[in-house]
């Protein structure tokens, strides 16, 4: 098995499933999680490349939230789409990344993706609330590279 086939089990994996599914209920926003093994480029740019890969930039309001996590590189990068970056302030990710990074020093992987699944799930709903007729426009699976 790999790192990342190793990085969560299966059970983990849903939980993560079910918190993207709760915080997707008041919004409108698209969030998703990428696991792989390690970044042949700069993890930003990788981000960059998985969020189209996705088709993450393909959404009506421009919301998707990509946490995108390079286990044996251990790093992490949390990508939003150019419809976010219009209406919330430069540091606007800061407490979703504060919320993953405290876990993940500690070894919580998936707690740390729940609590960052959660930040960005209140941020998007501030920003972009659900509205009537609003449906989910991405998959909601984890995706693994």
């Amino acid at each position: 098995m790999s790192k990342v086939e190793d990085f969560l089990t299966h059970e983990e994996e849903q939980e993560i499933v079910a918190a993207i599914i709760s915080a997707e209920k008041n919004t409108s926003g698209e969030i998703r999680v990428h696991i792989e093994a390690h970044a042949k480029i700069p993890h930003l740019e990788r981000a960059k490349e998985v969020f189209h890969f996705l088709k993450m930039d393909n959404t009506k309001a421009e919301n998707g939230v990509l946490i995108y996590v390079a286990v044996n590189d251990r790093k992490f990068v949390i990508y939003g789409d150019k419809g976010i970056d219009k209406v919330v302030p430069e540091n606007f990710w800061d407490t979703t990344k504060n919320a993953i990074e405290s876990e993940f020093k500690n070894g919580n992987f998936k707690l740390g993706i729940i609590k960052g699944i959660e930040s960005a799930g209140n941020e998007l709903t501030a920003h972009f609330p659900w509205e009537h007729g609003d449906t989910n426009e991405l998959s909601n699976e984890i995706s693994k590279n």
